[in-house]
């Protein structure tokens, strides 16, 4: 080829010469936000500027962008609202209770163009595979979702680790380009025992990748050597918490969501010591995104606390993408990914336009995108195996010491402490007694039929009529069960085994409200309004069997949680968090356990 046609051969520029040349002033923008008080995160400070963009990245802030206007460019006017980068939640639960493929657009509704998520749902009915599943199912959503690997199989607390071959699959999951770290590892796990995930952590490092703390309760020096382990922790509950962490060079993610609000106690922290803390929702709820809240919710609730709105979206933007090592998120900068929000209103954090990757995904508040599809494996609506009769939750009077035996008492969010209660007697078996507020609580290993199942008993919930099933158990793949009626929590576990998991409530031999979760058993892919309203319609059934505590979904499928310590169920037994061992009903005593 002759050298002097070079330039006539050349093919069209790419989008980063583009980019130059919009900033140069020589090329038209794709989509221009034009008369907005842009807010500059590196500087912290809001100055009247356009945004330029090109294909999916920030081409240039410039203070007049009407010279790269062309009758192919989107201009969004701002109007003299402020624009923000796009929201990122540092902590968040993409893969229970609705599919995020068919609630994306939602949190789009909320600015969120960026979730930090863990895996432990999916991750803990298929491992590596259910890991893949999620980053497959949001590959080309316009929200950008990174994924902390559950460490789960790594943990030999309860019972013996997973084998070598899952726990490898587990590791080879840290080369994905879209996993940013390890997820949450719970403090009672790790610190001061030589626990396989070690080998998880050393590889998250030599990668430049996170580990999550999950630190409820750790404090003095088990929060020190647990500050060897993790990077961050979303756990702190008071300023003095959060401060505790920072010092130890924990950094501190503030949650405001479906689980807690701790925003008071984050804002406190960053008024009055001026540390670098980031937000999250910790999982935001098909009800709460139904009302449009997501995290423009966590940014007002801190704001509301005496924040600065600058310094309060910093924390929802700048600081999680640095510490996650998002380079090219969290700031409006050139070559940067174009993820922006238009605030309506900024002391509200009212939600006008979004862009995400470029495109305008929100408008006037609503979303102009929608659900989508995907296309999951078969063993995802094939994961709860198991086929219980009212015998399943028998409990014979032997296991008593003195007519007593130990039990769940449950206190309040995800709280259930060691109790002994005394249990009504029907022949040779023990039986729920709810005029003293005492009901059964079991566990069923969901891949085992009924082989692997215990049976306890549970005070505080309030359940007097029926029983409530759940396959939604966090970090344990299993079904929970609690009621007054052996009958009724065969029942309601075998409806959730039939509908590939979900809840159910039961009264009378009859369901009266059910939640269908049929993928992987954690995750609904029906509209998300729907799940919404059944989401309601358990609660209001829960009430109606006497459910008085104040968020009834919460203690059922918390029961296996062992990140809020102290007692807890396994398929074999009570978990004895601080003691570190599996404890059957007989009481301590002679011949007790």
């Amino acid at each position: 080829m002759n050298g002097n046609n070079r330039d006539e051969d050349r093919t069209e520029p790419t989008n980063r010469q583009r980019e130059q040349a919009v900033a140069l002033g020589a090329d038209s923008a794709d989509l221009v936000i034009e008369n907005g008080r842009v807010l500059l995160a590196e500087l912290g400070e809001f100055r009247d500027r356009d945004v330029a963009v090109v294909g999916d990245r920030i081409a240039a802030v410039p203070e007049d962008a009407g010279g790269v206007v062309s009758d192919d460019t989107t201009v969004v006017d701002a109007d003299g609202r402020e624009v923000v980068p796009g929201f990122v939640d540092a902590h968040t639960h993409a893969d229970i209770f609705q599919t995020v493929e068919t609630s994306y657009h939602r949190i789009l509704e909320g600015g969120t163009t960026t979730l930090v998520t863990e895996a432990t749902a999916f991750g803990g009915v298929s491992g590596a595979d259910g890991v893949r599943e999620l980053l497959a199912a949001s590959a080309d959503l316009p929200v950008d979702l990174r994924v902390t690997v559950p460490p789960l199989a790594f943990f030999d607390a309860f019972g013996a680790p997973a084998d070598e071959a899952t726990r490898d699959g587990i590791i080879d999951l840290l080369e994905d380009e879209r996993v940013v770290g390890v997820g949450e590892s719970d403090w009672v796990q790790v610190v001061g025992r030589n626990s396989l995930a070690g080998e998880l952590y050393e590889r998250a490092r030599e990668l430049g990748l996170r580990v999550v703390g999950h630190g409820a309760g750790c404090s003095g020096e088990k929060l020190t050597a647990y500050a060897n382990i993790v990077d961050n922790d979303h756990e702190a509950i008071t300023a003095d918490e959060v401060t505790a962490r920072y010092e130890r060079g924990i950094h501190p993610v503030g949650r405001s969501g479906s689980i807690r609000d701790d925003s008071e106690a984050i804002a406190e922290a960053v008024r009055e010591n001026d540390i670098d803390a980031s937000l999250s929702t910790d999982g935001a709820w098909p009800d709460v995104l139904a009302t449009g809240e997501a995290m423009d919710a966590a940014v007002r609730r801190v704001i509301d606390h005496g924040v600065a709105p600058e310094t309060a979206i910093g924390m929802a933007t700048y600081a999680p993408a640095n510490h996650f090592g998002l380079t090219d998120r969290g700031s409006i900068a050139p070559g940067n990914v174009a993820d922006l929000i238009v605030l309506d209103d900024l002391e509200s954090v009212t939600v006008g336009s979004v862009v995400g990757d470029g495109e305008v995904v929100v408008r006037n508040g609503e979303a102009a995108v929608g659900p989508r599809e995907h296309d999951y494996s078969a063993e995802f609506y094939d994961s709860v195996d198991i086929d219980p009769t009212a015998a399943t939750f028998r409990v014979p009077t032997s296991a008593a010491r003195d007519g007593s035996v130990r039990a769940l008492e449950y206190s309040h969010g995800l709280i259930t402490t060691e109790t002994t209660v005394s249990p009504s007697v029907d022949g040779d078996a023990l039986v729920a007694d709810p005029s003293d507020d005492i009901a059964k609580a079991a566990l069923l290993d969901r891949r085992s039929g009924v082989d692997d199942a215990f049976t306890g008993f549970l005070t505080g919930y309030g359940i007097d009529e029926g029983a409530v099933a759940t396959s939604l158990t966090w970090e344990q793949a299993s079904v929970a069960v609690a009621g007054v009626d052996d009958a009724a929590m065969a029942r309601a576990a075998s409806h959730v085994a039939d509908a590939g998991g979900g809840f159910a409530v039961v009264r009378e031999g009859e369901v009266l409200a059910d939640l269908p979760l049929a993928v992987a058993g954690v995750a609904a892919d029906t509209p998300l309004d729907e799940t919404a309203e059944r989401m309601d319609d358990v609660r209001a059934a829960l009430r109606a069997v006497g459910v008085d505590v104040e968020r009834p979904l919460l203690p059922i499928q918390t029961l296996t949680f062992f990140g809020v310590p102290s007692l807890k169920l396994t398929p074999r037994g009570y978990a004895d968090i601080f003691g570190r061992r599996v404890v059957g009903l007989t009481p301590p005593g002679d011949g007790g356990n």
